[in-house]
């Protein structure tokens, strides 16, 4: 464990329970109750958040918590994480003919019901789907593209 890591540690645990609020009883009261894809999701999310690679190795930048670079490791860093790994799926428009096609296609890729996926086709524009890779990415833009929508990635 990072020195950073203990020192947090041992100031949550010298937190009496009177100090704890109320937001983050309910928070954590509300992971609690996550079925596990919920928690699954969860994780990848709070991770992505955190700046947290794969394996867990913190993406370290200037500022207090992490080192200052200089000069071509500067440049490197900057680069590496300028590069983007999680993509949204942005509904621009779309044909008025093919909208229940679309529909269909919508909740094909989501987790939502006929209302919600007619509720979220019709706010355009809007985020079909957040998150994603490159690769789960543009088999669904060619489909929606090939129904007539105009798609973004982002």
């Amino acid at each position: 464990m990072s020195r950073n890591s203990i020192t947090f540690i041992k100031f949550i645990r010298s937190l009496s329970t009177e100090a704890r609020t109320i937001k983050v009883e309910r928070i954590a009261d509300e992971l609690l109750n996550l079925n596990r894809f919920e928690r699954h999701d969860f994780t990848v999310l709070w991770r992505l958040k955190m700046g947290l690679d794969r394996y867990g190795a913190p993406v370290a930048g200037p500022g207090p918590l992490g080192p200052s670079l200089s000069g071509p490791a500067a440049a490197d860093a900057t680069a590496a994480s300028a590069e983007k790994t999680a993509f949204d799926i942005k509904l621009e428009k779309y044909d008025s003919a093919a909208k229940i096609k679309i529909i269909k296609e919508v909740r094909s890729f989501t987790d939502l019901g006929l209302k919600e996926a007619k509720d979220l086709v019709e706010k355009v524009p809007c985020v079909l789907k957040k998150g994603l890779t490159k690769e789960e990415a543009n088999p669904i833009i060619d489909k929606l593209k090939e129904l007539g929508a105009t798609v973004v990635l982002e």
